[in-house]
């Protein structure tokens, strides 16, 4: 009976070291290629004629010491000039996306006399790099500063506008340079905590993008919308950055869709609404603007 035992032992314990050794190996190279999964810019290709055909756009790039560099979109808000400076929203898009898809569908800044900053991430469409969590805040800033230094920006009303991954970026610019409003889209309050979802062990995640604690020490006035059917981002992450941005008494409001990642918001014009209704709250239009 006592070798029954051993036996039995030895091979529960063998069977634990062999499971154990592909965790390791398994978490091994969730580690080596995390960033390869966080962000999927091979996804995507860049369309040859990107920009083309868009009113007023304006390309900026940073250079970078490896060589290459990174691009940025400045689209001017209409009435925006030296004589009349107008508010700048800085627009940071999703892991799966580029700054080509979002000129048309941010017009209705431009016509609210809002110019648009399109940062792209580095590795993603035609900028060079790798992606982190610190140089793409890194990117964001040099491209904030450049736009607020033009003479037809108002330094003073700048918006933030993330959406996915991009209200991970727009979070940490607000720790690093409070705007005057801010708007999430679908934002996760800590990537660590999807981790698993993208095979990757929390414990091992490199840049963790911390939207919740952020937000819990700030008063900027916050306009929240996620999807209820959300399986990518769920839609108790926004209830945290909700309950955060209260706990700190920023004015804030959640707008919950029926919709699931991808395609949220439904009612862009509803949307668009509430995006005027915030602007006009945190004095980033003037009211005639605003339609107030």
């Amino acid at each position: 009976m006592g070798r029954a035992h051993g036996g039995w032992r030895g091979a529960a314990a063998r069977i634990f070291f062999v499971l154990l050794e592909l965790y390791l190996l398994g978490a091994s190279a969730a580690f080596l290629l995390q960033r390869y999964l966080i962000y999927p810019r091979w996804l995507r290709e860049p369309r040859p004629a990107a920009g083309q055909g868009v009113e007023g756009l304006e390309r900026l790039s940073r250079a970078l010491p490896a060589g290459g560099e990174v691009e940025a979109w400045f689209l001017p808000g209409r009435g925006a000039s030296a004589d009349r400076p107008g508010p700048l929203v800085v627009f940071t898009h999703g892991n799966a996306e580029l700054i080509d898809d979002w000129p048309r569908m941010l017009a209705p800044y431009r016509e609210l006399g809002v110019s648009v900053l399109l940062p792209e991430y580095r590795g993603y469409g035609r900028s060079a790099g790798h992606p982190s969590q610190a140089l793409l805040v890194e990117d964001a800033l040099y491209f904030l500063e450049a736009a607020l230094a033009r003479p037809d920006v108002d330094r003073d009303r700048v918006v933030y506008h993330g959406r996915s991954l991009g209200g991970g970026v727009a979070c940490q610019l607000l720790a690093r340079r409070p705007p005057r409003a801010l708007v999430l889209q679908s934002t996760f309050a800590r990537l660590a905590d999807l981790a698993w979802s993208m095979g990757v062990p929390a414990w091992l995640v490199l840049d963790t993008w911390e939207s919740e604690a952020v937000l819990a020490s700030t008063r900027v006035p916050t306009l929240l919308l996620h999807g209820r059917r959300d399986d990518l981002v769920p839609f108790a992450h926004a209830e945290r950055n909700l309950a955060a941005l209260r706990a700190a008494g920023a004015p804030a409001r959640l707008i919950a869709e029926d919709c699931d990642h991808a395609d949220c918001p439904r009612d862009w014009d509803a949307h668009w609404r509430e995006v005027e209704r915030l602007l006009g709250e945190g004095g980033v239009l003037a009211p005639a603007a605003a339609g107030l």
